[in-house]
């Protein structure tokens, strides 16, 4: 068993063998369901497991109390990767009552049918355990609208819920002190961004409430329990929410037979020879779109550049755009190009986005190439580069 901190329990699972998260976001390194149980005079769980783990769950939890039986669960979220193993453990213990705000009751109802021995909990409301004491502060967007944090006040451990979480499993330890932590920190950025990015002022909201809480230890539905990293965690999650950025330089393009690939190559090349260092180029038919998200939420920079398709802008291109105007991204400088071969149409439609969805700033002039590279577009692609190189180094 994972002790945590004085009677603080890790009971969660981990999953190694689902691809994608949601049937969306690519797992390299699995994930975590993370589940916490506290062992005081009323045994108390905070959130349950994805249900398809159930058998691995329950045994953890009796490894730890035997027979006794569970008093309350909490629930800071109702998604069923955190909510799924409700049912099954109302069989096991029949007069468990269910803490949660009343969104979150109503939820319980609509997934599962529970409706009875549910506790309401109000914001700043608490419970006692025994020698530990529970306060509910509710969050709500971050990234449900049920959504809640369970603080405990003797140990100072802040029950998250999803917030500061990330992807990838846990292979062996629980706290980030015991582990080496060096994966963890892109796969919260993406965890982040595709995940929570839509909803950035609910989280300055809930970080301004939790402001005053002192925090030995944060712990997330999903990766490690912060102890060692609880600043840079906090701040990471304050800088992103905020669509802070570093001056770095994000070239997504889509290409049919690397013509549009090209202009990309030249573009990052001449902002390269301007002096910028940071800048990544994506394929966004090849890159899952995920990883290029999560890269446009670390730099300020954004360049994309795709062919005309069916006299519109080429599919996975639209598709990205929609993806970031989707989660509200803010403060970016922007740069656009696009190929043809009888019909341009891609640089009109990214104009577009930009013009009705995206609002970034932009910079330099977007080229507009007809067939194959030539001298004069390789000039201007250069120039583009160049401009949004400059201004990156000039906004530092």
């Amino acid at each position: 068993m994972n002790i945590i901190n004085n009677n603080i329990y890790y009971v969660g699972v981990n999953d190694r063998n689902k691809s994608l998260f949601e049937g969306l976001w690519p797992l390299p390194y699995g994930v975590s369901y993370n589940s916490y149980l506290i062992d005081d005079d009323k045994v108390c769980l905070i959130d349950t497991v994805e249900v398809d783990f159930f058998a691995r769950y329950i045994s953890n939890i009796r490894e730890v109390i035997g027979s006794r039986p569970v008093d309350y669960l909490v629930i800071n979220h109702m998604e069923p990767d955190h909510s799924g193993s409700i049912a099954l453990l109302r069989q096991y213990y029949p007069d468990m009552q269910v803490i949660g705000n009343k969104k979150a009751i109503g939820m319980l109802e609509g997934f599962y049918g529970v409706t009875d021995n549910c506790v309401e909990v109000k914001n700043a409301e608490s419970i006692a355990l025994g020698k530990h004491s529970l306060t509910f502060h509710l969050t709500p967007m971050v990234h449900w609208p049920e959504t809640m944090m369970t603080y405990e006040s003797a140990t100072q451990t802040l029950f998250s819920g999803d917030a500061f979480g990330c992807f990838g499993a846990l292979n062996g330890g629980v706290i980030d002190d015991a582990i080496n932590t060096d994966w963890c920190w892109d796969e919260m950025t993406r965890y982040y961004s595709n995940i929570v990015g839509k909803y950035g002022i609910p989280v300055q909201n809930a970080l301004k409430k939790l402001a005053g809480l002192p925090l030995a230890y944060i712990c997330s539905t999903h990766g490690p329990v912060w102890h060692s990293y609880i600043d840079k965690v906090v701040g990471m999650y304050d800088s992103m929410s905020r669509y802070a950025t570093v001056p770095g330089l994000v070239i997504c393009y889509g290409t049919m037979y690397g013509n549009t690939e090209r202009m990309a190559e030249v573009i990052a090349e001449a902002a390269s020879k301007a002096g910028l260092k940071d800048i990544l180029l994506y394929n966004v038919s090849k890159t899952h779109h995920s990883y290029i998200l999560r890269d446009i939420f670390k730099y300020r920079g954004l360049i994309v550049g795709a062919p005309t398709y069916n006299a519109g802008l080429y599919h996975e291109m639209d598709v990205l755009l929609a993806e970031i105007a989707n989660r509200d991204v803010k403060d970016r400088l922007f740069g656009w190009f696009g190929s043809y071969a009888w019909a341009g149409k891609a640089v009109q439609k990214i104009t577009e986005w930009n013009d009705t969805r995206l609002h970034f700033e932009a910079v330099g002039t977007p080229v507009e190439m007809k067939q194959s590279l030539n001298a004069e577009t390789q000039a201007q692609c250069e120039a583009l580069g160049r401009a949004m190189a400059e201004k990156l180094l000039a906004d530092e």
